[in-house]
């Protein structure tokens, strides 16, 4: 597998190449700045993007993706909650739920649902890595004070993740943390949110 951790904007937003060495075939996960850029970085690996997946619908993971699918002609996966909330756009979209898995040339993206921070996040897991989106940040959450978001439903989100594996590679949607990327056992060891009792959670 090939796979690229990219900033874009000036939101310190990830977006993410990931590609089949073989089929050649790539997907880009969230599009929210620089699209000419992203594809740029998919041609350096000689891959041809197919497909966009995105992580939840806030406006800065997909402030680009018209323009990205006009580039690429890719297909676009997003929850089925958030196809509901880019309805009128214009763009075709396919909805995904919990547990679906998208191929990527041989390369399977397993859809986790993960809501909180917004009713149509998801994380993807392609084999030992963590697609996050705002869900897990490095050492904190996305936020649960905006128009969407459930507090409640966060928290459900991170038991769902603290049951994963303590090596999964965790991969964020903000470079928020003092590193770009951590592991589940990280996260679990040294995050507030993860580490948090229900009660101290809700306090």
């Amino acid at each position: 597998m090939i796979f690229e951790q990219i900033e874009t904007g000036n939101m310190q937003n990830f977006s993410y190449i990931v590609g089949d060495e073989k089929t050649k075939e790539a997907a880009i996960i969230d599009a929210g700045w620089e699209p000419e850029r992203l594809v740029k970085a998919a041609e350096k690996h000689g891959l041809k993007v197919k497909k966009i997946l995105l992580t939840h619908t806030h406006f800065d993971h997909v402030n680009s993706l018209a323009k990205l699918h006009k580039l690429t002609g890719a297909e676009i996966f997003v929850h089925e909650e958030g196809a509901r909330e880019l309805e009128g756009k214009g763009i075709p979209m396919k909805a995904l739920n919990d547990g679906d898995e998208v191929k990527i040339g041989k390369v399977k993206a397993k859809v986790i649902y993960a809501p909180g921070h917004s009713p149509s996040n998801v994380c993807y897991l392609i084999e030992n890595k963590l697609i996050t989106g705002d869900t897990l940040f490095v050492e904190n959450i996305g936020r649960i004070d905006l128009p969407g978001a459930s507090p409640e439903d966060m928290y459900e989100s991170l038991q769902k993740l603290k049951k994963l594996p303590d090596n999964i590679k965790v991969y964020p949607g903000h470079d928020y943390g003092s590193k770009k990327n951590s592991t589940i056992g990280y996260e679990k060891k040294h995050n507030p949110f993860m580490k948090a009792s229900r009660q101290e959670f809700f306090q």
